[in-house]
């Protein structure tokens, strides 16, 4: 039994319908379908792709870190968003709401943990997970459930693409658990006591919002980063080398993409807001690039505030990713 968990009221799914029998028609909230993780009768999805969509309603991570909180209200958000998309894929793919995991209830910790018990039975289902944030904090739980999944599987290297601003690898106390700036040096740890390989590669860290010492830990536990400026002035083809280079090794790929990594005219609903991030095309150029691997077995966006958004353009561009995501894997097994 997942614990702080509960279904997704599908009333939210909703939108204008141009044809109610034509799927050449149909948008998304036409199409997703409802089920019950803690539904004993559930079997696994028995097609060639279908997708879980979990949220998690958490920015406890973000006020531990002295952020500005909002992000618990980002699920709903971005439901809203991809309530509208086209459903323009194969119509053999099949997208469910998985419903959501709160932290309003216990503490970060516990919410993690069955964080992690829900993404282990998404995949338990024979579904791509698509985590929803919540803060940033969603990526410990979201990395434990998959660690947690392939324990017993023969391929477990697993390797994290993030898109982020920050390098989230401040120290915390282990006793009483981390923050949303804390996750892959958490991540990184976790590695260690499993006898994993600790594979994290970041691209569009900014050197203002990150001290040197974070720096060094990211040198000295081995992580590959790439910074902003460098994303923005270089050859985009020479960043799809390194991401090539990082990749080959890995039997899986889990992706992670923290709003803040965009520029603010095209996310200001988050933490931090970044004057100086990331154009959306150069990100959606380098996510096509690791998704065309065929090693991606999970994904999630974070930090997408309602509070701070304003025409719901952070959540729209969230759902855009989304959208990218699904019909990428759906055209690679399909066409």
């Amino acid at each position: 039994m997942i614990k702080y968990y509960t279904p997704q009221d599908m009333t939210l799914w909703s939108g204008r319908i141009d044809d109610e029998n034509d799927f050449s028609a149909f948008r998304w909230h036409q199409w997703v379908q409802r089920i019950d993780l803690n539904d004993d009768s559930l079997k696994p999805f028995d097609g060639k792709l279908g997708f879980g969509i979990l949220g998690f309603e958490s920015d406890q991570g973000i006020e531990l870190n002295k952020g500005r909180y909002g992000a618990s209200a980002g699920p709903f958000a971005i439901r809203k968003e991809l309530s509208k998309l086209p459903c323009q894929f194969n119509q053999n793919t099949k997208i469910f709401d998985c419903g959501n995991v709160t932290s309003k209830y216990t503490s970060l910790v516990e919410a993690q943990n069955a964080l992690a018990d829900a993404v282990k039975k998404i995949l338990s289902l024979n579904l791509f997970p698509i985590l929803l944030g919540g803060g940033h904090e969603i990526a410990f739980g979201h990395y434990k459930g998959l660690s947690n999944y392939l324990m017993d599987k023969e391929k477990k290297n697993l390797g994290i693409v993030s898109f982020d601003a920050h390098f989230d690898l401040r120290p915390y106390d282990k006793e009483k658990g981390g923050t949303s700036g804390t996750m892959f040096r958490q991540i990184a740890d976790l590695c260690e006591e499993r006898g994993d390989k600790y594979n994290y590669f970041v691209m569009g860290i900014q050197k203002h919002s990150n001290t040197q010492s974070l720096f060094d830990t990211a040198d000295n536990l081995g992580a590959h980063y790439i910074l902003a400026k460098d994303i923005i002035n270089s050859d985009i083809h020479k960043i799809e080398q390194k991401l090539e280079d990082y990749i080959k090794d890995l039997d899986e790929i889990y992706i992670t993409i923290c709003s803040d990594v965009l520029s603010t005219a095209y996310a200001p609903g988050v933490s931090a807001p970044q004057p100086l991030g990331l154009d959306p095309e150069k990100i959606l150029i380098l996510l096509k690039k690791v998704l065309q691997s065929g090693k991606v077995l999970s994904f999630d966006i974070a930090e997408v505030s309602p509070r701070f958004d304003h025409d719901s353009i952070t959540a729209n561009m969230a759902s855009i990713l989304i959208y990218t995501v699904v019909t990428s894997l759906a055209n690679h097994i399909f066409d």
